[in-house]
């Protein structure tokens, strides 16, 4: 993890402006943060911010807060499952300072776990080569055994607690204007993103409802990619000896970098403890797949380590239950696990051996659902959500002004009395309320139809109409004794006399 990639994050700088900063750290040294102060690409100010922000490097392997048998073990297991000989492999793969790495080296000999193999060039800098003894190679299958696990060294528990803290969501203040552009594409009423500024600045539990079709999910979308702070996810930790993985490439997105990472090795630089990664404010969504066992650690039994839940991985971001209520475990259950973290802030979880450690529960969580909240939830439950929005049906100037967006962005020309010949249908025809979604829906009908006849997409009454046919089933009686994918059943013959 490097300055530049952490400024870039920030917005504080450009890729352009870093590699200016390193070229004159190349001619005149010092450090690439003082550079770029002079020559006035960052203040003194934000510079000591994002330094301040960021976790320093551990200078020994006391301040790692691992105990050094532990980093002994994946150190020789890193050895023996990926061939590693040179200290500063071994430092990139544990993500720990050539300091470090070299006193665990240097543990590792005085034990007559490895054994030096000379000296080789390496990247224009010397420096030893090592092997595994009998004794190290008897150690590392014991690591192996204890856990299959190999890759970054792992944090404390206690540090990650701190550092959650330090990074608290409701530490960012979001301003009404940053609301306004999060929602500019989206056709919302006033009042509703007026009643959302405090709820988003709140860092508290929001429960969105209201008829389907009409845009929770992308309001809750919105809400959490609103949140622009940088916060630092542990690749793992480390609880009472046991592994648990937390950085989630799938989920968690790694901010910006800087295109060049590759200083010169012998160019002073910021040290950071790369065992954090710099990242977006996680958004982890959930939708009728969520379960009871999902929100506990999982072990693998045979890899021998922990994968965090879903919502430990969404801790300073937003986890956003969607279709609250549709899910396979019952509202009753799901919500008596979530009373104690959204009241008290704190949530436990057990290890497979029963011991159980608490940390911080500090994220945004969203409940979304169209089902209504007095059937999903008992008053008790409803006063530990603080926030309670409705996203309601649109009226026909928004239902137009929404087509008329999203029209506009696919290149299409939209004619009043397509709109007005939509709502009637929609409103008289089919009975029907009108929805956000149904736009978005009908211009995907018309763009796959006029590809189908080979003409330019465009709006015309018989698609529109295919389209309209497409959004709500027509309701007939069936046939007599004639069902889905069945015969109809002819009388049986009478026999003659």
């Amino acid at each position: 993890m490097h300055l530049g990639d952490i400024l870039v994050a920030h917005g504080l700088v450009k890729a352009a402006d870093v590699e200016r900063g390193l070229q004159r750290q190349r001619e005149r040294g010092g450090r690439l943060g003082d550079n770029l102060v002079a020559l006035g690409i960052v203040s003194a100010e934000e510079l000591a911010r994002v330094l301040t922000a960021a976790p320093s490097a551990p200078n020994s392997v006391r301040e790692t807060g691992i105990a050094l048998n532990g980093l002994l073990g994946l150190m020789l297991k890193l050895m023996q499952a990926r061939g590693l000989e040179r200290p500063s492999q071994l430092a990139e793969e544990m993500k720990l300072s050539g300091v470090v790495t070299a006193e665990l080296m240097q543990s590792a000999a005085d034990r007559k776990l490895v054994e030096s193999l000379g000296v080789v060039e390496a990247n224009g800098f010397q420096e030893k080569r090592y092997q595994m003894t009998e004794a190290g190679r008897r150690r590392a299958a014991d690591a192996f055994e204890q856990s299959q696990y190999v890759g970054p060294a792992p944090v404390s528990l206690e540090s990650w607690e701190e550092r959650i803290l330090r990074q608290s969501i409701n530490n960012e203040r979001i301003e009404k204007g940053a609301i306004d552009r999060s929602f500019a594409d989206l056709v919302v009423p006033s009042e509703f993103v007026r009643r959302l500024g405090p709820a988003v600045n709140s860092g508290r539990c929001i429960l969105l409802y209201g008829p389907a079709g009409n845009g929770k999910t992308s309001i809750a979308e919105k809400i959490a990619a609103i949140y622009e702070n940088v916060v630092y996810i542990p690749y793992c930790l480390d609880v009472s000896g046991e592994i648990v993985k937390v950085f989630d490439p799938s989920l968690h997105r790694v901010a910006a970098r800087s295109a060049s990472n590759g200083e010169v090795k012998s160019i002073r630089r910021e040290s950071f403890d790369a065992r954090w990664v710099a990242c977006r404010r996680p958004v982890v969504i959930t939708g009728g797949e969520l379960t009871l066992e999902m929100l506990d650690l999982k072990f693998n039994p045979i890899a021998k380590y922990y994968e965090a839940p879903l919502h430990v991985k969404a801790l300073n971001g937003t986890f956003i239950i969607d279709d609250f209520g549709r899910q396979l475990v019952s509202p009753e259950a799901l919500l008596n696990r979530w009373i104690v973290p959204l009241q008290s802030r704190i949530d436990f979880l057990k290890l497979h051996t029963g011991k159980s450690f608490e940390i911080p529960f500090d994220e945004l969580v969203i409940f979304s659902t169209n089902l209504s909240p007095t059937d999903l939830m008992d008053p008790a439950f409803l006063r530990r959500i603080p926030y309670k929005l409705e996203t309601c049906t649109p009226n026909e100037a928004d239902f137009a002004r929404i087509f008329e967006g999203v029209a506009k962005r696919e290149g299409l020309t939209l004619q009043p009395d397509i709109v007005e010949h939509v709502i009637a249908g929609i409103r008289h025809r089919f009975k029907a309320d009108l929805a956000c979604y149904q736009p978005r829906f009908i211009i995907d009908q018309v763009i796959a139809a006029c590809k189908f006849q080979g003409v330019p997409p465009a709006f015309a009454l018989d698609v529109v109409e295919d389209a309209l046919a497409n959004l709500y089933p027509r309701v007939t009686m069936p046939m007599h004794g004639v069902g889905m994918g069945r015969k109809p059943q002819l009388p049986e013959p009478v026999a003659a006399e």
